[in-house]
This record gives C-alpha cells, structure tokens and sequence, in this order.
C-alpha cells in the first residue's frame, strides 16, 4: 500500500543530515559571537557596564536552539564572565551590579532549562500520540499486500484533513472463494468527521465478502449496516451521537438522514472475468501499456443511505481482464481537485500521461502508478485539497489459464 501523505515520517533527504548539523552549529556559534561581541564592548571601556547585562541573552539562545546541556555551560559561563571586571581601571562596574548581572544570568538559564524540558517531553508525548493514533487508523484503513490471489495491488490516500491518515473514504481487497473482491467508496464529508461510517462499512465488506456468493448480497449487507450505524449515532446517549464527543462527529447541520455513501464493488475471477455494482460511484479506468478507458458507462444505482435498494440487483458485468491490463479505482475526490485557478484535475489525461512516461510495452507496476497519479494530484493542488482521494490499482500478471 501506498502510503497517505498525513503523518507520514519524513524520508531521508541526503543532505538532510548535514543541514541539520549546520543549523545545530548556527546556534551554537550564535550565542559564542553574541557573548564575544559583549566583551569586546565591555574591554573597551564604552559600555560602562551595561553590555555585561545582555549576557543573559546567550544561554537563552542556546537552549531554545539547541538543548538543555548547552544552556547550563554557556548560562554558567556567563554568569562566570558577569562577575570579572573587565573594564580598564575605574571604569569596571560596581560589585553589586556584577553580581545582579550574574543572578540575572543563573535565573534565565534555569527558566530555560526548566522551559527547554518540559518542550522536550511535550514533543515526545506529541510523537507518542501520533503514533497511537496511526497505528488505529492504520486498523481502520489496512494496508493491502503488493500481491492477492497473482492479482498486483496497490493503494494510496490523500486526506484533505490535515494530520489525518485516514478521512471519508474507503477501500479493501479481499482474496475469496469466488475470487478477488474489492470496495471503494466515499462517505458524505471528509476528514475525520467520516471515520465512524468508514469503519462500519469496512468491517461489515470483510465479513460480506466471504460470506456471500454474489456482489448483490454483499452490497445489501452493506446496506443494513450503513442503516444501523446511522440510526445508533441518533440513538439519544449513544456516544457516536452524543455532542462535542471530538472532532470526529458530524456537525449539527449535519443531520444523519442526509448521510449517504457511494459505494463499487468490483470482483475478478481466477478466470479474469469481471463483474460489478456501482451506487454512486465513478467507474475505474481499464489501462494498458497505452490506453485507459471507463469500464463501463452505464448510469449507476444511487449512493447507499439516500434510497432503498430495488429488490432486484443484478452485478454489471464487464469485459474480461486479460494479462498485461489493470484497473484504477478512485474516489471523486481526484477528479475535483482544482489548481489555483480552479480548473479540475484531467485525470484521464494525467493517467494517459503517466502510461507514456512508463516507456515499456508492458502495463505499469500498480505501486507506481497509483504513486505516479498521487503525485500529479498533490502538484495540481498545490496541497489545497478539499476532499480526501483513494487511488486502488491492480494488473493482471497471472498465468493463462490452461483451457
């Protein structure tokens, strides 16, 4: 799985190393050349004095630069400086205003100390807590394997809700019995405001999904489940449904009866044939080493939450995918994202365009097309995404089947 951008470690950068050995330097040579510069002042004899109190300054910016070490030596050569007459004779300050000078120094190194502690193990709870709540992101929104049933998977997310991992939109593959099943979807909203809906619906696909024999069972399992989570959240004392329970509940204009998801459910045989049942949802794009196309252009059911299910549904069937094609799966998200100017991303003819930058006569590896549309998205957004993107790929590398 490709990873979202949200709280993701920053790579290794080269260089990255020595840019921040530079900066740690910076600093340090900073306050050196500050308390410098206050001696020489003080040596000439024009200061009077007054130089010697602006020695406080250096181990103050010692420690915010640096750390708490480099404080206490420079702070208690400071304040070892403060007390040294420097001045040529006569002109030396008062040995009641040495030793102001050096208290004043002591107390700015041990407020710094105490400050540049308690910043220390803010950040480490900060990064404490960053990884918790990935990791129960990352149990919510899986990553998938490289590789599913000889069926090559990839998937990315960009969330519009900026340190999220996950936001209002979903996708799972699952290896069955009756082959290769996967969902995409997007709840109504972004952001962490969705993430109650994402779980349900994830949950009860991993269920359905070896469960039932046809898309049709699956898709109405999801039904009732949306159903159910919508009417617990308004259930008066649910805590999915109780007030200003944090930042992942719906607003009060928001009421659930204007909930709804769009939701594809895709399956590929062992065989390659495909088969699937749109509610709302765009269609993927079959790809090739050149060449992208809609599955299908047939008009889809409406999202789940807003009407009932006909008591009739049938799964679309679709063109076998053959060796050597793939699809890409996608939220609207990708093709609502708009430039400065306001212009929506072409996804289209980005994909046609990453497809010729491949420059093999061979389909791309789903890793890197998914990361190679990602990317494109980012640099059209300029990082001002306004609803999350799910990218889901997959080729077909297997064996023929022996007829």
């Amino acid at each position: 799985m490709i990873r979202t951008r949200a709280w993701r470690p920053l790579p290794h950068v080269p260089g990255e190393s020595r840019g921040g050995f530079a900066r740690r330097l910076f600093v340090l040579v900073l306050p050196g050349l500050w308390v410098a510069g206050i001696l020489l002042w003080e040596w000439t004899g024009r200061g009077h004095g007054v130089p010697l109190q602006l020695l406080a300054a250096a181990p103050a910016i010692a420690c915010a630069g640096t750390g708490r070490r480099e404080c206490v030596v420079l702070g208690g050569l400071c304040a070892l400086l403060a007390l040294v007459p420097l001045g040529p004779a006569g002109q030396a300050p008062a040995s009641v205003t040495r030793l102001g000078t050096c208290a004043a120094t002591l107390a700015v190194v041990a407020a710094s100390y105490l400050t540049a502690g308690r910043r220390a193990r803010l950040l480490r709870e900060l990064a404490l807590t960053r990884d918790v709540a990935e990791a129960a992101q990352r149990l919510v929104l899986r990553p998938l394997p490289a590789r599913i049933g000889g069926i090559r998977v990839a998937a990315g997310h960009l969330s519009a809700c900026e340190g999220a991992l996950i936001g209002g939109d979903l996708y799972d593959a699952v290896p069955t019995r009756y082959g290769l099943r996967v969902v995409i979807g997007d709840v109504r909203g972004h952001g962490l405001a969705a993430i109650g809906t994402v779980s349900a619906m994830l949950g009860c696909f991993r269920e359905a999904a070896h469960d039932e024999p046809g898309l049709p069972g699956v898709l109405r399992r999801l039904d009732r489940t949306l159903a159910r989570h919508l009417a617990d959240r308004d259930r008066a004392g649910h805590p999915a449904g109780e007030a200003g329970t944090g930042a992942a509940q719906p607003a009060a204009d928001e009421p659930t009866a204007e909930e709804f998801v769009t939701v594809l459910l895709l399956q590929v045989t062992q065989a390659g044939e495909v088969t699937a049942l749109n509610c709302g949802h765009p269609w993927p794009y079959r790809f090739s080493s050149r060449t992208a196309e809609p599955v299908a252009d047939a008009e889809p059911l409406p999202p789940l939450g807003l009407f009932p299910l006909p008591d009739r549904l049938a799964a679309l069937p679709g063109r076998r995918l053959e060796r050597g094609e793939g699809l890409l799966l996608y939220t609207d998200g990708a093709e609502d994202a708009r430039d400065a100017h306001g212009a929506f991303f072409p996804l289209h003819a980005e994909l046609l365009a990453c497809l010729a930058a491949h420059a093999t006569s061979t389909v791309p590896a789903p890793c890197a097309l998914v990361t190679a549309v990602r990317e494109r998205i980012a640099r059209h957004a300029g990082g001002r995404l306004t609803d999350d993107v799910a990218l889901l790929a997959l080729a077909d590398d297997r064996p023929p089947v022996p007829a």
